[in-house]
């Protein structure tokens, strides 16, 4: 499958660092440039599939580059400013970008929004990810099984989210603590397993697997 293509315009470069590698994590292929110029020509040999930009960037404003972008192609944009006024998300969004998001920002929520405008960018509206008898929906994080809710903690649902969003790929346990609590955040040397025993409790033994030695899946299809 390939890789989703994802520009960086930032002048912030330790926070463009910082973006650039937890997408690069996720699996996607990131490129960074820090002013407009640099964009479009990016734009042009890139061909990015979601582009987020900057508002305060040297040269050309992220405002005049969000309106050349978009009179000039289709490409997801989100604004991700620390101008938070209302004038201003509404000049952004006025200029077409799809999305704006204020610094500073919860990684969770613009990850969320990033995969809300992927998945309307190729057609599909309904944010539910489906798995045999589930039903799992990232932005309200709710989870149905065979139509009935079932109660997840917070980080029981982080840890479910995570497994489907790169099934069936397996991720070790040290891979899933990365993704869960790179942004900070306390860890118990054995909170995945213990969060992975009380998800097989509730949802059933075959929705998460263990590959022996290497880490946790969710297969492409469930067991019948």
């Amino acid at each position: 499958m390939t890789k989703k293509r994802i520009l960086i315009v930032e002048d912030d470069a330790a926070l463009a660092r910082v973006l650039s590698d937890n997408l690069t994590f996720d699996g996607f292929e990131v490129q960074w440039v820090s002013d407009g110029n640099a964009a479009l020509h990016a734009v042009r040999t890139f061909t990015p599939d979601l582009a987020v930009l900057d508002l305060m960037l040297p040269g050309m404003s992220g405002f005049e580059l969000c309106g050349l972008l978009r009179r000039h192609g289709h490409t997801p944009i989100i604004i991700l400013s620390a101008r938070g006024q209302k004038a201003d998300k509404l000049r952004g969004l006025n200029l077409g970008a799809d999305d704006y998001v204020s610094k500073p920002f919860d990684p969770d929520e613009l990850a969320a929004r990033m995969r809300a405008l992927r998945r309307r960018a190729a057609g599909r509206a309904s944010a539910l990810l489906q798995h045999g008898e589930l039903a799992v929906d990232p932005a309200a994080r709710t989870v149905r099984r065979q139509g009935q809710p079932v109660e997840l903690s917070a980080r029981e649902f982080d840890v479910l989210l995570t497994l489907l969003e790169v099934s069936p790929r397996v991720l070790s346990r040290a891979q899933i603590e990365e993704r869960l609590y790179r942004w900070g955040g306390g860890l118990e040397s054995n909170a995945i397993e213990v969060h992975v025993h009380r998800l097989r409790r509730k949802l059933g033994d075959d929705v998460i697997r263990t590959l022996r030695g290497v880490g946790y899946f969710v297969p492409v299809e469930p067991r019948a």
